[in-house]
């Protein structure tokens, strides 16, 4: 990592290029994942990241660059390309001092997955794929991957910020594939934490492997599932990818700033039923989606988006704060010194309501239950989104009933989450990694059951 001095000298060799802003960001970071498949261990790869970025501002323009030559003159030539780019050389620069900031660490790490041996995170993945296996015989392929990433990153800018942070998260997610002969059904399920290789005591391997089967199985008794305007029931954890892509992308200053959200303006103003507050909280404990610090130096917060259905917050990073004139939020992220940070979502999810799963369930005459969500996308300009759900099941009279396959449900965000009008009470967040401008950065996701009036669900029936 570079020290406070070289740091300096960076940012100091961009300023006179003419810029208004100037940051330097180093990361070292080691990344393992090990694949399990044909039922052995296929592959281990070690990825080791080292790396510096330098971007200026001029006003709202943005410059930037990367390399990976950390020599004294390599780094140096890497500020000049800015600087140059920047094309408006000036003798003096603005007074600045780099005063380091040591952070409180809410993320406490026990077994540092690089401390272990292969042998042992091996037999991890192992007994989890193992335990799907044996669920059933209609089981015939399981695959799994345990990601490991511990990520550290020093970052200073001309506004004096200079601290670090460091990031070891842990991930195990088994897909398992359930077939009949005829047709063939997947499962999967992948939990994680800003953890080590601690978290094996909260989540256990074989409760893994065991989920992605009974998913699988599930999916290969099910009908297809009908299509048109219905009630549909959301389940907690994944489900909370409903909000996150329907209008949390929406509230990121990345579109808001620039006047492509559909969210622009409406701070203030009711956007969502009044049952629904959504949060997105960087704080919580060995989150998935938590940090320190965001990317660019600031204490992570927590931000109440919307609250009892009024719009009360945007995500916003500092591109964001000098387009849009509002202090940032402390949600600059990136997935890399590679790439410049813009505004992300941390650990976002819709609160618990006064509604309960029992009274949600039992006020639907004709619809569906969500249990588990998978992909989706969204046009945060418009809030046109669609997403496939893993799990589901037909609603009739109240009562859940059969299993269906090839749900998707569209809509718009706008528009959906003002026709969530019940909102339940066991919230539970749910592990995904988010892609955008600023490369793919972990994520969590959150809800609990909710109930959305009308919604456009497509089907195969």
């Amino acid at each position: 990592m570079l020290d406070k001095k070289m740091m300096s000298d960076l940012i100091s060799i961009v300023l006179h290029g003419g810029a208004d802003f100037a940051e330097v960001y180093a990361e070292y970071s080691h990344n393992s994942t090990m694949s399990y498949s044909n039922r052995k261990i296929e592959s281990i790869n070690d990825q080791i990241i080292s790396g510096v970025g330098i971007r200026a501002f001029v006003g709202t323009r943005t410059f930037f660059a990367s390399t990976t030559d950390l020599t004294p003159s390599g780094l140096r030539e890497c500020a000049r390309r800015v600087a140059q780019a920047v094309g408006n050389p000036v003798d003096r620069i603005p007074d600045f001092c780099l005063t380091e900031r040591i952070n409180p660490n809410i993320h406490p790490v026990a077994v540092l997955p690089a401390d272990v041996s292969a042998k042992v995170r091996a037999d991890l993945v192992r007994s989890a794929c193992t335990k799907a296996y044996e669920a059933d015989e209609k089981i015939i392929q399981v695959s799994g991957n345990l990601f490991c990433f511990d990520k550290s990153f020093t970052v200073a800018n001309s506004e004096g910020v200079y601290t670090s942070d460091r990031q070891v998260r842990t991930r195990l997610g088994v897909s398992a594939v359930a077939s009949d002969g005829t047709i063939n059904q997947t499962g999967m399920c992948s939990p994680g934490r800003q953890m080590g290789l601690e978290v094996f005591d909260r989540f256990r391997p074989e409760d893994i492997g065991t989920e992605a089967a009974r998913q699988a199985l599930v999916n290969l008794r099910a009908i297809p599932c009908p299509s048109g305007k219905m009630t549909v029931a959301i389940a907690n954890g994944f489900g909370g990818v409903i909000f996150h892509e329907a209008c949390g992308h929406s509230l990121e200053a990345t579109s808001v700033g620039i006047g492509m959200s559909q969210m622009c303006g409406k701070l203030g103003t009711q956007v969502a039923n009044p049952k629904v507050t959504a949060i997105d909280d960087g704080t919580i404990p060995n989150a998935w989606g938590s940090c320190n610090i965001d990317d660019e130096g600031k204490p992570m917060e927590r931000r109440v988006l919307i609250e009892n259905g009024i719009l009360k917050n945007y995500m916003i990073d500092l591109l964001g704060q000098r387009r849009m004139g509002m202090p940032s939020t402390a949600s600059g992220r990136r997935q890399s010194y590679a790439y410049e940070p813009t505004s992300r979502m941390t650990n976002t999810f819709i609160d618990n309501g006064p509604d309960t799963n029992e009274e949600i369930i039992s006020s639907i005459e004709n619809g569906i239950y969500c249990a588990a969500m998978g992909g989706g996308s969204v046009n945060p300009f418009t809030g046109d989104f669609n997403f496939a759900a893993r799990e589901a099941y037909l609603v009739k009279n109240g009562k859940i009933c059969e299993p269906v396959r090839g749900a998707s449900l569209i809509g718009n965000g706008g528009d959906i989450i003002m026709k969530i009008d019940m909102v339940g009470q066991d919230l539970e967040t749910a592990q995904g990694m988010c892609g955008s401008t600023s490369g793919m950065v972990p994520t969590d996701v959150g809800q609990p059951m909710i109930r959305v009036s009308e919604i456009t669900v497509g089907g195969q029936a």
